[in-house]
């Protein structure tokens, strides 16, 4: 896909939007079961299940996915999508690439082994590496674009308001 036609397909997308913008609020879900069998929750992922369970760190046996992994993971995939379609709509042409994240967390925190460890990522870095002869000014404006319009990006980096509830079934 080039430019013109990554132009061409969003443009009637765009146009609707901006007529109706309630059309343009859409709900993303997910769902997961909670296992009998051992600490783990079975994630649909629409194309597959994932089985999510305690990182080595907090006990786990490593067989399943961990859940901190998979919000990295998501981060990568997102930020990759992201460049790429922001590199295509500026013409910035990229040979190859790679989308780095790396994040750190104390496992005494949601091990509740110390009350003033944060429980989570104390940091979360992303990184591209891209392989292009474009000009600086051009990486410069990919990568402030990139960041930009990264959904999982700005939702990590802005905290979203998040509700949690619980019901008997």
């Amino acid at each position: 896909m080039d430019a013109a036609e990554l132009r061409a397909t969003q443009a009637p997308i765009k146009q609707r939007y901006k007529q109706d913008p309630a059309a343009a609020v859409i709900t993303l879900k997910a769902r997961g079961s909670i296992e009998q069998d051992g600490i783990a929750c079975t994630v649909e992922t629409g194309r597959a299940l994932a089985t999510a369970g305690l990182h080595p760190a907090s006990g786990g046996s490593g067989l399943e996915l961990c859940s901190g992994d998979m919000l990295l993971e998501a981060l990568v995939a997102c930020a990759g999508v992201t460049l790429k379609s922001v590199a295509t709509a500026i013409e910035v042409p990229l040979r190859q690439g790679l989308v780095i994240a790396e994040g750190d967390l104390d496992f005494r925190g949601t091990l509740g082994i110390d009350k003033e460890t944060p429980v989570g990522f104390a940091e979360i870095r992303l990184r591209f590496e891209v392989e292009t002869d474009a000009p600086q000014d051009k990486l410069d404006l990919l990568l402030k674009l990139s960041e930009r319009y990264c959904v999982v990006y700005q939702t990590i980096k802005n905290g979203p308001k998040v509700a949690v509830s619980m019901k008997r079934i």
